[in-house]
């Protein structure tokens, strides 16, 4: 393979990454590009992570799995970027069953009712009534999202019509990718186990490998996936053997890693990153412009120092709410003329704190521990600020 085959091939699998549904109608050079490394893609991913890709004219899906299932910092979010909460999630499923079982057409107002019906399902009584219009939004939200991963086509109408109940909104569903969601290892119609947790974890079970040569497989994949996907991945968060295989091959499975998608591997003692020069494969930037990357900025910069000032055993045990909600309160004050307004009121920076720790939690950068303290991770050391030097100039000779 040449040089220029290699550079696609190389942006077909980041392309994958970062969309991991690709169709026709949205994303019509990337599908091309897709199917043309398809057989070299399919064999990378199969031996490096255990991901599935599956190919057609209309549509590509790379099946990812999550490394984990408790990770709840990357939700999927709306159009104003608000995360999903329960009930959002809730209706994003019923909607997805009554649409398995729907006419090739559908209108956002039946949809509606057919959802409220499932919610109404005595096996799952779910307080659902479509009454008031942060329900209707919530609703609303969920279809926008099914329009963007390209499961329904909007024929005529807007969904703003229907919020203010002045008009309906007509649907094409695309049962392809309909059917090409779900990524989980089995069927869920398979599945036995009662509660929740059980049920997600019976959903996303992998054979456990019998001899060594699988079980080295199975912790080179699930370290690949952990690295592709995670802004870091510290030692203390592995098991033993995961532990013990990342520090003996973490060499060879970064090369891997960075020959097949250009990030670069940023060795640590503590753990391993996977950069990306080009800031694509993320959906979490740091640093950020506007108020809110700012505040993010400085609230690390803070952490920083303070862990760093930690070897005499300050700040250790992580900062207080208080302290941090102070920080960001003293910061708007001088900021005030740069931030967005209000950044001053009483109780912004509550606001203001809780954007910037989502976001650093979801870089792995900080822990919010259950006292609801704040402890700096190894990796936030780079947002650190020295003192500046300033050295002395040698004087004229006159």
């Amino acid at each position: 393979m040449n040089d220029e085959d290699a550079t696609r091939r190389r942006a077909a699998l980041r392309t994958l990454l970062r969309r991991p549904l690709l169709t026709a109608e949205a994303d019509p050079e990337d599908l091309v590009l897709v199917r043309r490394y398809q057989a070299e893609l399919r064999d990378w991913l199969s031996r490096e992570t255990g991901w599935r890709l599956q190919v057609d004219a209309e549509t590509a899906r790379l099946f990812k799995t999550a490394p984990t299932l408790d990770d709840g910092t990357h939700p999927a979010r709306g159009k104003a970027g608000e995360p999903f909460g329960r009930r959002r999630y809730v209706v994003l499923c019923l909607a997805l069953a009554v649409l398995e079982r729907a006419d090739a057409q559908t209108t956002l107002g039946r949809l509606a009712e057919e959802v409220l019906n499932a919610a109404a399902e005595p096996d799952l009584a779910f307080p659902f009534t479509l009454d008031s219009r942060a329900e209707r939004a919530d609703l609303v939200a969920v279809v926008r999202m099914l329009l963007s991963w390209g499961v329904l086509r909007r024929v005529s109408g807007d969904e703003e019509s229907y919020l203010s109940a002045t008009g309906d909104v007509l649907y094409d569903v695309r049962r392809a990718v309909l059917a090409a969601l779900l990524t989980g290892t089995r069927g869920p119609s398979t599945v036995t186990a009662a509660g929740f947790e059980d049920r997600l974890a019976e959903l996303t079970d992998e054979p456990v490998p019998d001899t060594d040569d699988l079980r080295n497989r199975a912790l080179r994949q699930g370290l690949t996936r952990r690295l592709l996907d995670d802004p870091v991945v510290y030692y203390e968060d592995l098991d033993d053997a995961e532990r013990a295989y990342l520090v003996s091959q973490r060499a060879a499975i970064t090369r891997r890693i960075e020959e097949a998608t250009g990030l670069v591997p940023e060795l640590r003692a503590e753990g391993v990153a996977m950069v990306d020069p080009d800031d694509e494969l993320t959906d979490v930037r740091m640093p950020e412009q506007r108020t809110d990357g700012h505040v993010t900025l400085l609230v690390a910069e803070y952490l920083a120092g303070r862990a760093a000032a930690g070897s005499d055993g300050a700040g250790s045990d992580g900062a207080g709410r208080d302290e941090l909600a102070a920080f960001v309160r003293d910061a708007a004050a001088r900021h005030t003329s740069y931030w967005r307004k209000g950044v001053t009121e009483p109780g912004a920076e509550e606001e203001l704190l809780d954007v910037a720790l989502g976001k650093l939690t979801a870089l792995r950068l900080v822990e919010v521990l259950p006292d609801r303290r704040v402890r700096a991770r190894p990796a936030i050391a780079r947002y650190a600020v020295e003192e500046p030097t300033v050295r002395e100039t040698r004087k004229a000779v006159s």
